[in-house]
């Protein structure tokens, strides 16, 4: 029995650091992603003050807040991984929001994951 217990530990263990190197190397890609695409506006920490948000009257989303604006998908909640996909793939001005951020159609589904799992972890 006892060593049934120490297999299971172990397994879990082992499972748990995985799932971490995973979701480290997620983010780690969803960073370089954001550099790319999203950090002239919403700036190097996502605090929405990018050298280009200088020159706009309304300042980008600030992603430490998690404050969405969009339900893209009418479930009743603002700011889900579908909502931020949408948006992304999309831009905002297609929900009403900004004209400013292009809608990214050419990342994959797989990329635009890894974007919004590091859009998270800005999140404080």
């Amino acid at each position: 029995m006892q060593l049934k217990v120490q297999k299971f530990l172990f397994t879990f263990i082992l499972f748990l650091t995985i799932s971490s190197l995973v979701q480290a190397e997620t983010v780690d890609s969803g960073k370089a992603l954001f550099d790319t695409y999203c950090q002239t506006c919403h700036g190097p920490n996502g605090d929405g003050n990018g050298p280009a948000a200088v020159a706009f009257s309304l300042k980008p989303r600030d992603f430490a807040l998690a404050a969405f604006k969009f339900d893209t998908d009418a479930d009743w909640q603002r700011g889900t991984d579908t909502d931020l996909a949408d948006v992304i793939r999309q831009g905002p001005a297609a929900f009403g929001g900004s004209s400013l951020m292009p809608g990214q159609p050419d990342l994959t589904d797989n990329e635009i994951q890894q974007l919004i799992d590091y859009i998270r972890s800005l999140e404080s």
